[in-house]
């Protein structure tokens, strides 16, 4: 494969407008949480990330596992973490069978929080996808993202 071939191009291309497609949404959907919430996009998916964790096996997160899930470093998820923990949104707490282990939780308030974000977020998405579905090169992407059925 050569930088001139077709096949590299296509597939340049179609990087370039799945990246424009997520800027495009999360710039939407950032926006809007910040207005009506005071919440980033990062915020409000560790929010959701962490709001999902149970009691029992496997129920609580490692670190590695939630900067995995929100798509940032460890470092910046400790970051992150500890701002909202400033915020009283979250809390961390020593793993009770391993003194070393941290868990986060959501608290009370990071959970109303969290439920009037919900569908801020939900309608942003909606919007910014309706939007894009009207630009001819990002149609096809908005598509496969519809069709898209994956578990929670």
């Amino acid at each position: 494969m050569t930088a001139t071939d077709p096949a590299l191009t296509a597939l340049s291309q179609g990087w370039c407008a799945l990246s424009l497609l997520h800027g495009r949404i999360e710039a939407h959907i950032e926006r809007a949480l910040q207005t009506k919430h005071d919440l980033s996009v990062r915020e409000y998916s560790l929010l959701d990330v962490l709001s999902r964790q149970h009691d029992g096996e496997g129920g609580h997160l490692q670190m590695k596992q939630v900067a995995d899930a929100v798509v940032l470093s460890q470092s910046a998820t400790t970051r992150l973490v500890t701002r909202l923990e400033d915020r009283g949104l979250l809390e961390r707490y020593l793993c009770p069978t391993d003194r070393r282990g941290i868990y986060t939780n959501v608290t009370e308030a990071g959970l109303r929080l969290l439920e009037e974000a919900r569908p801020t977020n939900d309608t942003a998405l909606r919007e910014a996808l309706d939007e894009a579905a009207r630009n001819p090169e990002l149609a096809p992407l908005v598509r496969a993202v519809e069709a898209l059925h994956v578990p929670a």
